[in-house]
């Protein structure tokens, strides 16, 4: 009865659901433990530094790379779950997830259970932004990168990013299911540069998808740093695209 509650939910909860497969997401606290911020980088002791820019267009993925999870997922779900009854632990429910999606992660069936979670992760208060990301990001505007988010997700993101405070810094937010179609493809890309009038070559992709982030990326022509391997912290992204002389 649950693996077919669980599928018929996954295309919703799909987002948050993924993050418990990663262990390359950089924690708060290891990201705090950055000395240099984007700030710091763009001005030393009173002194601006003159910058380039190495890329003229960044395309962001939000899921796991611009937005984080405000609790683990797991805590999520049995909170939300007590109210309908629900028996399994967290860590029941991590191991569930961690199974791929096959196994009994909740034990529940009830439809208005997963309608709840689906809800809880349309405001913006269920998300965090990484350490210094608005900063970087309007540091980056300011220097006349052109910014796009890439997103295989659902019309709940616009409002998440209102709600965080970071959609009109973007001059494109391209979501797959308002485009009709995802990463890895190059459609998807291919309209985000289109929009923001950035060539390939000229621009760099972050996300943390080997496949959907780095493939689609590359195979279209463009760089991709992945998230918590190739760049750790937005000030990284700073000094990568805007690049002293």
């Amino acid at each position: 009865m649950f693996a077919a509650c669980w599928r018929s939910s996954m295309s919703s909860l799909r987002p948050p659901a993924q993050f418990l497969l990663r262990s390359t997401i950089p924690s708060p606290s290891s990201v705090r433990t950055t000395t240099t911020t984007a700030r710091a980088i763009s001005s030393s002791a009173g002194v601006a530094p003159r910058r380039r820019r190495a890329y003229d267009g960044l395309l962001l993925d939000a899921g796991g790379t611009l937005l984080q999870l405000a609790n683990p997922v797991e805590e999520t779900y049995a909170t939300i779950g007590k109210k309908f009854g629900l028996s399994a632990s967290e860590s029941e429910i991590k191991q569930g997830f961690r199974r791929a999606f096959a196994a009994p992660a909740t034990g529940c069936s009830r439809d208005d259970y997963f309608e709840e979670v689906y809800e809880h992760y349309a405001h913006g208060d269920a998300w965090r932004l990484p350490v210094e990301a608005h900063e970087t990001m309007s540091l980056l505007k300011d220097a006349g990168v052109k910014m796009a988010v890439v997103s295989n997700f659902d019309n709940r993101l616009r409002k998440l990013l209102k709600d965080l405070n970071v959609a009109h810094l973007f001059d494109a937010i391209v979501i797959s299911s308002e485009v009709g179609y995802e990463k890895p493809r190059r459609d998807i890309f291919k309209s985000a540069l289109d929009q923001i009038g950035v060539e390939a070559g000229k621009a760099v992709h972050i996300g943390d998808d080997e496949k959907a982030d780095r493939d689609g990326a590359n195979a279209f022509g463009i760089d991709c740093w992945l998230w918590g391997s190739d760049v750790k912290t937005f000030a990284e992204i700073y000094n990568r695209i805007l690049v002293a002389d």
